[in-house]
């Protein structure tokens, strides 16, 4: 259950007329009272005798007049409007059990606590099945003010304990980093427009690519309107952009002006001056992406976010968890478009777990983000789907790390939005990986071969090997040991070497994972024979230790 507290300025007028009107998508089809500060406060909804309008009239009177009677000393803001909305799925509540809830959230928000007579006057207009909405004034009627003091809170709380009593979606505590939600008029419009997304989230989506994407503030915002987004720069006296505001063509109001939203109201991160923190730490003076395959170095850079999760500071953490957002807000660009869909989405819920309180140290993450925007500008990006699925595969585990991280810190909501876009990943795993594991599976060598391979994984990780032999990507593993052997690499060598990079404890499947881990360093530039021979004459020290949480076994790669 969803309440959003609104405050406004003079008369309910407006507000009541809204209320008990049509709607801006005729999506108003019974409006009515439920419930009001004394029981008996007269109903447009519900006169079928008389002119609504009048009705009407009375209505905000009766609400307005402790604010009247106060007239120059009342206070400047007067109205309290607080839509409480249920989730889709939760069952439709009769009118006695909204008027029920918005008795509760008056109280807790100090608007009409229970019992107290003088209170202020209010009521509670259903006009749909999911939701209603409580139109109060800000004056009591004994002339005083409430005391609302924290009223969001207040409310969000008294919203959690009634989810429990009616059997509702129970909805997790937030830290109120989230990003503001669209509101029912939006979600409207955009159902009218054919639209699948509202303006704000599409604006919101477009905007963290572009931040992605982009190595400076210039280029920001040529992104932004390559985009396809109009975009308007706030600009000071003194000539300085101190901010700008964005707009989807075409998305008016009633006057056929552009509505525009501030990078702030899409999402505290997409200010100008928190891109401008991200884009320092990504602009290409300071440190560049060394020659080589962007792909496997963004793959590097993921696999490192876990020990970044359980050893750095939790400064450094938040970094990395916000570049792999960014990485994610890129992928689907360079996806197939089996897989796009799902990345997107995967993208869309991880956006939610990338802010906390906790200030973010962007600077830890700088190789990451360089490696993924070297990806997005690369013109063969796309390839046979090796590159993406081995990230794919690096960033499952991530972000079931971080939605650990989250827990342990019990940001309930970041930890949700953690575990969704898991789902989301590892469907898009599936649709990128499984046909490159078939294709290097055609390309698997003969017994023999494939024999002495065996020999060499039980050396390198016996409690894995059986495990990995009868999986169906070990045809592609043999396959990729093969290429590597081809290539001047010793593959007992390369088994040793993609083992001791991380366990495989944690792996859902060791064998895909050692086919990405192998199919990597096999394209490294192979060792010399004595390089070769040194590295043969020490004894290879495999990690012994366990996955870092066991909660995560079974869930990653």
């Amino acid at each position: 259950m969803i309440p959003k507290i609104i405050t406004g300025k003079g008369s309910t007028r407006r507000l009541i007329a809204y209320l008990f009107g049509k709607g801006d998508a005729n999506e108003h089809v019974d409006p009515h009272l439920v419930a009001s500060w004394n029981d008996f406060a007269p109903d447009p909804g519900r006169s079928p005798h008389r002119d609504p309008k009048e009705v009407e009239k009375q209505l905000y009177t009766q609400l307005d007049q402790p604010v009247a009677m106060l007239g120059r000393q009342a206070p400047k803001t007067t109205v309290w409007h607080c839509p409480v909305r249920a989730a889709p799925e939760d069952p439709i509540l009769s009118d006695t059990q909204w008027a029920e809830i918005a008795r509760r959230i008056v109280a807790a928000a100090g608007i009409a606590p229970a019992g107290d007579a003088e209170a202020c006057r209010w009521v509670a207009v259903r006009h749909a099945d999911d939701h209603i909405h409580i139109a109060a004034t800000l004056v009591r009627q004994d002339g005083r003010r409430p005391k609302r003091d924290y009223d969001i809170r207040a409310v969000q709380r008294e919203a959690r304990r009634i989810e429990v009593v009616y059997g509702l979606r129970r909805l997790k505590p937030g830290d109120g980093t989230a990003a503001k939600r669209p509101t029912s008029k939006e979600h409207f419009k955009a159902k009218r427009l054919g639209q699948d997304a509202t303006s704000r989230e599409i604006l919101r989506r477009r905007v963290r690519r572009a931040m992605a994407a982009a190595s400076t503030e210039t280029e920001f915002f040529v992104l932004l309107e390559a985009s396809g987004v109009v975009v308007r720069p706030k600009t000071e006296p003194s000539g300085d952009v101190s901010g700008y505001s964005v707009s989807l063509p075409g998305d008016v109001n009633k006057q056929g002006e552009p509505i525009w939203y501030a990078g702030s109201t899409l999402s505290g991160d997409l200010s100008l001056p928190q891109v401008r923190k991200r884009l320092a730490t990504t602009a290409p003076e300071p440190v560049s992406v060394r020659p080589g395959n962007p792909w496997h170095q963004a793959t590097a850079a993921t696999e490192r976010i876990p020990h970044h999760l359980t050893h750095s500071d939790d400064g450094m953490a938040q970094g990395q968890l916000a570049a792999l957002g960014g990485a994610l807000d890129l992928l689907s660009l360079t996806a197939p478009a089996a897989a796009r869909a799902e990345l997107e989405r995967a993208a869309v819920a991880f956006e939610r777990a990338t802010r906390s309180r906790i200030a973010a140290d962007h600077a830890s993450a700088r190789a990451l983000r360089r490696s993924v925007q070297a990806i997005w500008n690369d013109s063969i990006r796309h390839g046979d789907g090796a590159g993406l699925a081995m990230l794919i595969d690096a960033a499952l585990t991530a972000v079931a790390y971080a939605a650990h991280w989250h827990r342990t810190r019990q940001h309930a909501q970041q930890e949700t939005a953690a575990e969704q876009a898991l789902v989301h990943l590892q469907a898009a795993y599936a649709q990128v990986a499984e046909p490159v594991l078939v294709g290097l599976a055609h390309r698997s060598p003969g017994l023999q071969s494939k024999r002495r391979y065996a020999r060499h994984l039980q050396e390198a990780v016996p409690e894995h090997a059986e495990r990995i032999l009868n999986d169906r990507a070990w045809d592609a593993l043999a396959a990729v040991l093969a290429e590597a052997e081809a290539a001047g690499h010793s593959a007992p060598a390369l088994l040793n070497q993609a083992v001791r990079q991380r366990t495989l404890d944690d792996a859902r499947s060791p064998a895909r994972a050692l086919t990405w881990r192998i199919h990597r360093l096999g394209q490294r530039h192979a060792p010399g024979p004595q390089a070769q021979a040194a590295t043969a004459r020490h004894t290879v020290q495999r990690p012994t230790t366990p996955p870092l949480f066991p909660e995560a076994k079974g869930r990653q790669r």
